[in-house]
């Protein structure tokens, strides 16, 4: 077995490796001290591998280069918000165009037109709207589930992650459901907001919304912030059964299942939502997000959209679909995230999960890797079926050191767990450099056994 002496015996060495190529990093994190929190824009960035932040300078494609000239193979790729690769020239040019003609004017543009038929034919829901992010865009759903069924709470899946929705930082401890570890100063007892069940478990979730209290559903097709669970056959088709069953709306979150397809795994696995939500991709880098309705849906809320008071219901933002934001969709959408992007960028995530698995049958080790679409992510246990299953796999001390490993032979993983993100710009030149680290990292920690 892999012992715990051995891993912080080679994570020490990696970290005086890491300290001694990245001074310039170094420099900078300790300036950083004094007029930031934590040091960083935002606290999350603590997370990365290293003793502290690597500063970044450019990134360009499936690249990145930090301040101290050290070039990466990114398969982070923002966690997804630059899944269509960095710096796409396209999206550059409609950004710096329209930036030159006026950003912000609570006026639409004529890109809104195209951008709204261009997601209604990619997912199938005929009426959309814009927000400035999948946080946002999961709010305001959540608020309008409530207006249109007159039911307090909504139900997420135990060890979900839906960005910084307050009702979906909930995870249950046996019966109950509790806040999620980590979450600071909810504003009430999530018990009072919010159902949770467990992922891929049908008789739960009937159980549950047959109490009569549940507006809607909010849920990934896929787990993904945990690590990838994928549904069980016959799961989703249940779901939708259920939900249908006991009135309550089902809202697909798209926002990393987008990996699935053009049209996310709603379009891919056939699937047929009240609501679907879309976030960080379709913007190419840009700040941006959607969320689309069906027509039952967008007729029912027709009335109060039109209201005079509309300003004031929770729903909106004064830059939320300004002009940067849908011509940077309109570029991206229009070049981006297509099927022929696809046809590029799945192959090289199904290259990287053979890999990946080859070394890990080499050393026989109880490991597994997932993959959905051109997203994949290994675990260190068999592969879970629901989200406490993986909270509970999880390493912090083992995917910190091949985190930090990888990181310190240019290759760049998702902090948080060990995803692996593809898109056209990438080769397989990048996909076989991640498993040759990936394999003497491996053999490292094993041969101290």
């Amino acid at each position: 077995m892999i012992t715990r002496t051995r891993i912080e015996s080679l994570r020490a060495a990696e970290e005086d490796r890491f300290v001694t190529t990245h001074p310039r990093s170094a420099a900078l994190a300790e300036q950083a001290r004094g007029p930031l929190l934590a040091g960083v824009p935002m606290p999350w960035m603590t997370r990365w591998p290293g003793r502290f932040p690597v500063f970044f300078e450019s990134a360009a494609g499936a690249r990145l280069v930090d301040v101290d000239g050290v070039e990466y193979v990114d398969l982070c790729l923002g966690d997804t918000g630059a899944m269509t690769g960095h710096a796409l020239p396209q999206v550059t040019a409609a950004i710096a165009e329209r930036a030159g003609r006026g950003i912000t004017t609570m006026l639409p543009s004529a890109d809104a037109v195209w951008v709204g038929e261009e997601l209604a034919r990619r997912f199938g829901l005929p009426s959309w709207q814009l927000a400035m992010s999948a946080t946002d865009a999961n709010r305001f759903v959540l608020r309008f589930a409530r207006y249109l069924t007159g039911r307090p709470r909504v139900a997420v899946m135990d060890w979900c992650y839906h960005g910084t929705v307050d009702e979906t930082l909930a995870v249950l401890q046996g019966d109950r459901v509790v806040a999620r570890p980590g979450a600071l100063g909810p504003q009430v007892d999530v018990a009072e907001t919010t159902a949770v069940v467990p992922f891929n478990d049908l008789d739960a979730l009937d159980r549950r919304l047959a109490v009569g209290d549940v507006a809607c559903l909010l849920m990934e097709p896929a787990l993904t912030n945990i690590g990838i669970v994928l549904p069980e056959p016959g799961y989703l088709e249940g779901v939708r059964e259920v939900t249908r069953r006991h009135g309550v709306l089902l809202v697909n979150d798209e926002t990393h299942t987008l990996c699935a397809g053009p049209g996310g795994a709603t379009v891919a696995w056939g699937l047929d939502p009240d609501i679907v939500v879309v976030g960080k991709p379709i913007g190419g880098g840009i700040p941006c997000a959607a969320y689309g309705l069906s027509a039952e849906v967008a007729e029912r809320l027709s009335g109060p959209m039109l209201g005079h008071e509309i300003d004031v219901a929770g729903v909106g933002g004064t830059l939320t679909g300004n002009a940067l934001a849908l011509a940077a969709i309109r570029a991206t959408l229009s070049t981006c995230l297509r099927d022929e992007d696809f046809a590029l960028a799945v192959p090289l995530a199904e290259r990287f999960t053979a890999g990946v698995s080859d070394v890990i049958a080499e050393h026989d080790l109880p490991w597994h890797v997932q993959r959905l679409g051109c997203r994949a992510e290994y675990w260190f246990c068999p592969p879970p079926r629901d989200g406490a299953a993986a909270a509970a796999a999880v390493d912090e001390e083992l995917e910190g050191f091949l985190h930090l490993w990888c990181l310190n032979r240019g290759v760049l993983l998702t902090p948080f767990h060990n995803m692996a993100l593809f898109s056209p710009h990438h080769t397989e030149a990048d996909v076989d450099r991640h498993t040759e680290v990936f394999g003497e990292a491996v053999a490292a920690l094993t041969s101290g056994r």
